[in-house]
């Protein structure tokens, strides 16, 4: 039997040059499944995503997937894409596992967690406020190297992650501190700074986009105490949905998003195509 993609559209091409196009897969001309592969909305052209790969109930465990897997990456290469990413649900254990044996690395996996309606206390000591206009500037300035390292330690080449680390602290810097969909913040114990918290608040869920204690200030539970500031921010903007990401291999986080009751929402995983 045969495996094939059947194009279900024309391939769509987008105003910054982005490329998409869904697919049917097909076992000898029969529907088994569907596939969505399209460039990345964020790195732009040269990285490719495979999207909603679906394989029918009776039609899975007999290599269907991998094989409509292989055959997306074969159009990526057509489309001069250098890498492939894939989405895996946290709890799609086969999925990742697929994934993992077809040669994709785990760059990073988002992660949830269900609030309460009670805000958590803070430990003696502590107390949050606003981040001012004199620490914006610094703390964006920061961020487009952190972040960029971030990536590019993780696959993406670094021009590309340095791009898109500057494209985003440019659209942050243009929009400032005020905004009603995120809080910046600066947590304070004793009345010293010791870390810095941004919220978003998007639909119906809360995400921490940049948790960070200063690095003199580690180790001392700061961090938790940023979790619980963010947790608190959601509850308060009505959402009981809490979510981040998190880059693999940053463990010390990872323990800490466990211990504070976090699930895995989902893997990104990459893979290079040259």
């Amino acid at each position: 039997m045969t495996t094939t993609l059947r194009p279900t559209e024309p391939l769509q091409r987008g105003a910054d040059g982005g490329l998409s196009r869904h697919y049917t897969v097909c076992v000898n001309s029969r529907p088994v499944g569907a596939i969505h592969l399209k460039t990345h909305p964020a790195f732009g052209p040269s990285i490719a995503q495979i999207q909603d790969l679906r394989i029918e109930e009776p039609d899975r465990r007999r290599g269907r997937g991998t094989v409509a897997a292989l055959a997306a990456e074969e159009v990526a290469r057509g489309w001069g894409c250098g890498q492939v990413e894939i989405r895996v649900p946290g709890a799609a254990d086969p999925a990742l596992r697929l994934a993992t044996a077809l040669g994709y690395v785990h760059r990073n996996r988002g992660m949830e967690k269900r609030l309460g309606t009670t805000a958590p206390q803070l430990p003696p000591g502590s107390r949050v406020r606003p981040m001012t206009e004199a620490e914006f500037g610094p703390w964006t300035q920061q961020g487009i190297v952190e972040y960029a390292r971030d990536w590019s330690e993780r696959g993406v080449p670094e021009a590309v992650a340095r791009a898109r680390s500057e494209r985003d602290h440019e659209q942050l810097v243009a929009r400032g501190l005020v905004t009603e969909h995120a809080l910046y913040s600066v947590l304070e114990h004793d009345a010293v700074p010791v870390g810095v918290l941004w919220v978003e608040f998007i639909d119906d869920k809360a995400f921490v986009y940049d948790v960070e204690a200063y690095e003199a200030f580690r180790g001392r539970g700061h961090g938790r105490s940023l979790m619980l500031v963010a947790e608190a921010q959601a509850i308060a903007s009505g959402r009981r949905v809490l979510g981040l990401n998190v880059f693999a291999g940053n463990t010390p986080a990872e323990r800490l998003y466990e211990s504070l009751g976090y699930e895995t929402a989902g893997y990104s995983m990459y893979k290079s195509l040259l």
